[in-house]
């Protein structure tokens, strides 16, 4: 299992009025484990970054004069990333400006969906944490996840980041919420159902045994249920079908 986190850094937000990539960070995880083999790229816009997008990311036009175009690692990105599963945090972003690099690189060249599964972080958190904020930074702080080094944003360290969350999110019981259970998609079933193995050398579990007060207790309350219920009292039913 080849996933990849990724982000990207803009100079404005909408590609159709000529915004431009200017970072790509991407993030390996095989078997959900930081494989270290990465993909980092700097890219030459030509054209002026917005001045709100350069108050976001902090790269300027001048950094960015020497760095190659899009074209010029457009093979290396798409040999990088073919047939894996790309995580990204509010895909539709990302996604919409990689495939308008795309386009306009070569005539009948792929759409990144077409050879890459997408996971939105985003959509995932909406529906693990309904009507809570579900930034990057706001997960962080949900999973305890230290960011405290990201005074600015930036694409791989955003994809570093965006990676401890998702590993996170997907690597225990995510399915229920104070409101209930939470109905997964089959993507995002697939994302829970991939979480990481139990470490063998962790210690066993301590097992804590009830004293006999505490079964005396127990047994008051079902006696309890047994008499305030119509159809009786469930757990007793079931100890007696074990002891038959």
């Amino acid at each position: 299992m080849r996933q990849l986190v990724l982000d990207t850094e803009t100079t404005g937000l909408d590609p159709l009025e000529g915004h431009r990539i200017i970072e790509i960070g991407c993030v390996e995880l095989v078997d959900r484990r930081l494989t270290g083999h990465n993909f980092h790229q700097y890219l030459q816009p030509d054209r002026e970054i917005e001045a709100g997008a350069s108050d976001v990311h902090g790269i300027t036009t001048e950094f960015l004069r020497d760095q190659p175009r899009f074209a010029e690692v457009a093979e290396r990105f798409l040999a990088y990333v073919q047939g894996a599963e790309l995580i990204i945090h509010n895909a539709a972003f990302d996604v919409g400006f990689i495939d308008h690099e795309l386009a306009n690189w070569r005539t009948g060249a792929p759409r990144i969906g077409e050879i890459c599964e997408i996971t939105d972080t985003l959509t995932m958190a909406r529906r693990l944490h309904p009507g809570q904020r579900n930034s990057l930074d706001a997960l962080c702080k949900r999973y305890a996840i230290d960011n405290r080094h990201r005074d600015l944003h930036g694409a791989l360290l955003d994809a570093e980041i965006l990676a401890n969350v998702y590993l996170a999110m997907t690597g225990g019981q995510v399915a229920f919420s104070l409101g209930g259970e939470v109905a997964l998609d089959a993507q995002e079933r697939s994302a829970v159902a991939r979480r990481g193995q139990i470490d063998p050398k962790r210690p066993p579990l301590r097992v804590v045994r009830a004293d006999p007060d505490a079964l005396a207790a127990h047994a008051r309350r079902l006696a309890v249920i047994e008499d305030a219920s119509p159809k009786g009292c469930l757990w007793l039913s079931l100890g007696e079908a074990r002891s038959d």
